[in-house]
């Protein structure tokens, strides 16, 4: 049996992505099969496509880190699911087929009111916001958070907790579009970074004293600036090298401040700690997405066989929140 899949042809630009017939996939034990009702476009897939960032070991080839859909089949030693049950899913790749096989504890139920194809959008950014801000960075509600790259998946959903948690929001974006769509999510400063210097305003809002975690998509281009900008015991939460992988690190700064440097990422965890970082998300943030405190943010959907328009519009970040591929 054959699904359609979006393949990557070889590494390069957006047009090398082709929609194939490819083999369906086969669960292995403790993994299900889901047939994907829609996916999401993250930069991941961008550095996948370019030959720069390759699946783990084991993991589907093709793109996409995250889907919704229908439970299709269930492998061996697998309890608590149903096959009809509808889901959404953290991946460690495969969302841009008809198909996809995924670990049972990396499946989470659809949050009541949200409809299917829209809890596509889900997965990554909520598990990725839970564990590197919350866990591993620690933020508290008296606390203060800056957040690059506000208008993405992953930044909008970081302002929305933050803010309903009681944190004082900081956010950076690159257009006065933006930057006003960020404070209408909550953030308290919105930093349009084109304009201003973003540690000036942050040191200047906090009267010198600095934000207690920085969740940063930039990595090197931003390094010095961001342990400026952080508060004494601060710590600085690394998810992207948007900006380059190589920075120089003043360690007398970080010593003063007593700060942390954190490399978070999600994909190549064991799959244990996947489901343990699953089960976090659902328990802390689905009540807030069912009352309709926060919501998943969504430029708009497409189909899998516009693959190459949607990687376009996310390489352009001309777009706010998520862009969806519908599965026909």
């Amino acid at each position: 049996m054959s699904m359609r899949a979006v393949v990557v042809t070889e590494p390069g630009e957006p047009e090398v992505l082709e929609v194939r017939d490819v083999p369906d996939p086969e669960p292995r034990s403790g993994e299900v099969v889901v047939k994907v009702a829609a996916t999401a476009v993250n930069r991941a897939d961008l550095l996948q496509r370019q030959g720069d960032y390759p699946p783990p070991r084991g993991a589907p080839p093709y793109l996409g880190l995250e889907c919704s859909g229908t439970v299709a089949a269930l492998g061996p030693g697998v309890t608590g699911w149903d096959v009809g049950d509808q889901v959404c899913a953290l991946l460690a790749g495969g969302g841009y087929a008809e198909q996809v096989a995924v670990p049972a504890g990396q499946l989470m139920p659809v949050p009541a009111g949200l409809s299917l194809v829209d809890a596509a959008a889900l997965p990554e950014s909520a598990c990725t916001v839970w564990s590197m801000v919350f866990s591993a960075g620690r933020l508290q509600p008296d606390e203060s958070l800056l957040v690059h790259g506000g208008t993405s998946g992953i930044g909008t959903m970081a302002i929305q907790l933050a803010h309903h948690r009681g944190s004082r929001v900081f956010a950076t974006a690159g257009t006065p579009r933006k930057v006003e769509f960020c404070r209408g999510l909550g953030a308290d400063v919105a930093i349009n970074y084109r304009d201003e210097v973003f540690d000036d305003r942050v040191l200047s809002e906090t009267e010198d004293h600095g934000v207690d975690v920085v969740l940063d998509n930039m990595g090197a281009l931003y390094l010095s600036r961001n342990i400026r900008a952080l508060a004494v015991e601060g710590r600085l939460v690394v998810l992207g090298l948007q900006g380059g992988r190589k920075g120089e690190l003043d360690l007398g700064t970080l010593l003063a401040k007593r700060a942390t440097v954190l490399a978070a990422g999600l994909r190549a965890r064991p799959v244990q700690q996947k489901a343990d970082i699953v089960a976090e998300a659902v328990r802390n943030v689905w009540p807030l997405i069912e009352s309709g405190a926060v919501r998943p943010i969504i430029d708009r959907i497409l189909t899998i066989d516009d693959a190459t328009e949607a990687h376009r519009l996310v390489e352009s970040s001309e777009h706010i929140g998520k862009v969806l591929l519908r599965v026909p």
